[in-house]
């Protein structure tokens, strides 16, 4: 969520951030107008306080008068209607708040997905690879006919080899990250939708949701640990000499999908259901941009000791989400597509989670600010399975085991 007052001064930015993310029904002259109404309200609230206790303190000086009692009811009643409106005006404020995305960086490229610019390019791209769920079914290490059976379209059961090499990717992965300094996390699969919204998971406009809602809770199944992980310090002053604190939780991703509809979905490229290690960082707002180059870093690392080709991008403004106010993806190289397809992505979000959930920073000199958090896929298990089957297995029909991950495995071949 940006501040109001960086709204009010910085109006045509806000504005350009708006049209260049692609968001609609976003109105600043409507926000702004509503914290002018806030403001008039809350001084005659102030004011009213004051009356209040001037009336209460004559009241004390001995026996209080008939006069005194009355203005004191006719005060009460005043100030409870206005502090009412008052909290109608400061919620509906708070809603058309988040509903305006955070400000991209000067070197964003602006346009939509097709504006993307290629920032680097890694590996050997081969010219022919095998279809991914074809081999799996093939194999017997995939079954989406009882996964549908039993929960639905796009969820899937992964069975024998490809389980093992699920278990060995996150083991790698782990291993990886902690060696990088990342505190490992177990989180809730569940947020409250004061987490979900102070994330700035919403969707554009018209868009529908992404998350599963758990009827009648104040709960939904989360899309990413990025959400659990982002309130951890929920309502929380972190001293400075503590930052950047980097943390990284895996767990199992939920999405409806909602807008997919034309991309690319077959076999496990795109379900409802998938396994992620999530990196995660909290810092000073001076620190983030040389993390998100560390976070990018990291993925780079990654996926080059895995050895699947890959290039990165650096998003364009009409293909970030709210949060982000940079975003590189790395999409790996498919040699059945012959395309780049995204894998992993890492964003700078400024200082939009942090004050949407209201963690701050204390400076060394007392003084209290909205830090920075930023968030990065170390592994997608699901789509890194596609990408190794595309790229390794065998004509033969086995699977040759990535180098990085045959200790985990006790094979060169599956």
């Amino acid at each position: 969520m940006l501040d109001i007052n960086f709204i009010r001064n910085n109006k045509e930015l806000v504005e350009h951030s708006i049209k260049e993310k692609m968001y609609k029904n976003v109105n600043l002259d409507e926000i702004l107008a509503l914290d002018d109404q806030r403001k008039a309200l809350l001084q005659q609230v102030e004011a009213l306080r004051k009356e209040r206790n001037d009336n209460t303190a004559k009241m004390k000086n001995g026996k209080p008068s008939e006069e005194l009692i009355a203005k004191g009811k006719e005060i009460k009643e005043k100030l409870s209607t206005l502090e009412a409106d008052l909290s109608d005006f400061e919620k509906e404020l708070n809603f058309k708040l988040k509903t305006v995305p955070n400000v991209i960086f000067d070197d964003v490229p602006l346009g939509d997905e097709s504006a993307s610019v290629e920032v680097k390019k890694w590996g050997e791209c081969k010219t022919t690879g095998v279809d991914h769920l074809d081999y799996a079914i093939s194999r017997d290490w995939v079954d989406f006919e009882r996964g549908a059976k039993v929960a639905g379209a796009k969820f899937y059961y992964v069975k024998g080899g490809l389980a093992l090499l699920e278990n060995a990717l996150i083991q790698f992965g782990i291993k990886k990250i902690v060696e990088h300094g990342f505190t490992l996390m177990d989180v809730p699969d569940l947020v409250n939708s004061r987490v979900l919204e102070g994330t700035g998971f919403a969707p554009r406009s018209s868009e529908q949701s992404d998350e599963y809602y758990i009827e009648g809770e104040d709960l939904a199944l989360i899309a990413t640990a990025e959400m659990p992980i982002t309130g951890y310090h929920m309502d929380e002053i972190i001293d400075e000499e503590k930052l950047p604190l980097f943390y990284a939780g895996f767990s199992a991703c939920f999405r409806k999908e909602a807008g997919a509809y034309g991309k690319h979905t077959r076999g496990l490229f795109r379900v409802h259901q998938f396994n992620k290690l999530e990196m995660y960082s909290f810092c000073t707002p001076e620190q983030s941009k040389e993390i998100h180059e560390k976070l990018r870093a990291i993925e780079e690392e990654i996926w080059q000791e895995i050895g699947i080709p890959y290039h990165v991008i650096n998003i364009a403004a009409g293909d970030l989400g709210a949060p982000a106010a940079k975003k590189y993806d790395i999409e790996y190289w498919s040699p059945v597509d012959q395309k780049y397809r995204e894998i992993t992505s890492c964003s700078n979000c400024t200082d939009f989670q942090a004050r949407g959930l209201n963690i701050r920073v204390r400076r060394k000199d007392g003084t209290v600010e909205v830090l920075h958090t930023l968030n990065g896929t170390a592994i997608s298990l699901a789509r890194t399975m596609v990408a190794v089957i595309e790229n390794f297995a065998e004509e033969g029909g086995k699977l040759r085991v990535p180098a990085v991950l045959q200790p985990y495995l006790g094979t060169d071949m599956l």
